[in-house]
């Protein structure tokens, strides 16, 4: 039987993992470091952030006798003094996480990645509750490939972090993992919630913005195909109408507002950007920006669509408003959303004079009353104290490593 286009893809890569996994098992040879954790995220392409970020920065502060190891594709992003980076690449990889006690990441390993046995593997992911599917929650556009990924990857976690029943529940289907789980909160948040103002100082003499800037933050998710991977700010085609936006936010909360943009990281991993002009001076570019928290406690209102982020932002009560002009269309490629988004806490618009209305009719009290419901409702874990917890249970395992 003539095999399909994807199957011959299947078929290439599984030969390549398997190929490529004789590093793992050469490697076999050295010893397990049992103070070496191997930390990575978004598989290499991003530099100190999420939840691993916040979990290296905790085991920092309680010891200096461990060799914190971080596995970066870009050798230019900067990490503190303590956590040793290497490069991602295939020998590298293989050694150093061949030899680490604990390996912590927030996705996928790839296929050639073999765990060896008395090894710990953490995975914290990188969204908590989420608004688009993912996984097996995608359906037919969850690719055979991505499937097999995510189970060779699923089947090596030890434990997966969560900050919520609803988390739990959703994991066979979106993350594709039914193995433990702890229920520690999001380790990225624990920045939000305990350094907002230091956050929000550094991000504006980083820009160059005034003391007193008031910043809202597009973070929209990312899109494929015909969802408009290569879509610009400058086109405004199907983003909002930055504009008409900043008028309705200075005529209800005054001062001087600015539109912080963050694109998805797997744009930005991609070199595509958005090319600002003088025409969107009211712009700032922050898709280069390392962590995503830090630009996030960095900002007053959020406005996205089907990003994670928006939990995020709930978190700390933050205004959250979905721009949503594209939602048939984006569920029609992507699949059914996580959620009925009506019953969110948050600001629903799809047009911009939707959009500026309800920036011009938000009423605080009803918005803090909605998010402190949802949050008790989903009995949410999030006090700032995540990152503690997860140190923990990684100090519970290194206590126990084995040495060969």
């Amino acid at each position: 039987m003539k095999l399909s286009k994807e199957d011959r893809y299947i078929r290439r890569r599984l030969r390549q993992g398997r190929k490529q996994a004789r590093e793992f098992y050469y490697c076999r040879k050295y010893p397990i470091n049992p103070k070496k954790i191997v930390f990575t995220t978004i598989e290499g392409t991003t530099g100190f952030s999420c939840n691993p970020k916040y979990i290296a920065l905790e085991l920092l502060r309680r010891r200096q006798d461990l060799d914190l190891v971080w596995l970066v594709d870009d050798m230019s992003k900067e990490f503190p003094a303590g956590i040793r980076k290497v490069k991602n690449t295939l020998k590298n990889r293989a050694y150093e996480l061949s030899t680490a006690a604990v390996w912590v990441d927030n996705s996928r390993k790839q296929l050639e990645c073999r765990k060896r046995p008395g090894q710990f593997y953490l995975q914290t992911w990188h969204a908590s509750l989420h608004i688009k599917p993912t996984g097996l929650a995608r359906g037919a556009s969850f690719s055979k490939i991505a499937d097999l990924v995510s189970r060779h990857d699923s089947d090596m976690v030890d434990i997966l972090l969560t900050n919520s029943p609803w988390m739990e529940r959703q994991a066979p289907k979106t993350i594709v993992y039914d193995g433990d789980t702890y229920r520690t909160g999001s380790p990225r948040v624990d920045g939000l919630l305990n350094e907002r103002e230091k956050c929000r100082v550094r991000f504006r003499k980083k820009h160059g913005l005034p003391e007193d800037a008031k910043l809202l933050l597009y973070a929209p998710t990312f899109r494929s195909g015909s969802q408009g991977t290569a879509r610009t700010v400058e086109k405004m085609d199907t983003m909002p109408d930055f504009s008409r936006l900043l008028e309705a936010l200075e005529k209800r909360f005054a001062g001087n507002w600015t539109i912080v943009l963050r694109l998805h990281p797997q744009l930005t991993a991609r070199h595509i950007g958005v090319g600002l002009t003088e025409k969107s001076k009211y712009l700032v570019d922050a898709s280069k920006d390392d962590d995503m928290s830090e630009v996030l406690g960095a900002c007053d209102i959020l406005l996205s669509d089907y990003s994670a982020m928006s939990f995020d932002a709930a978190y700390t009560h933050m205004p959250v408003v979905l721009y949503l002009n594209d939602l048939q269309e984006y569920v029609n490629e992507r699949g059914s959303l996580m959620w009925d988004l009506d019953s969110l806490p948050f600001i629903k618009a799809e047009t911009d004079e939707v959009l500026a209305k309800a920036i011009e009719q938000f009423d605080a009290q009803e918005y803090e009353k909605g998010i402190v419901a949802f949050l008790s409702d989903f009995e949410i874990m999030e006090d700032g104290k995540a990152s503690q917890r997860v140190a923990d249970i990684i100090e519970k395992h290194l206590g126990g490593a084995i040495t060969g």
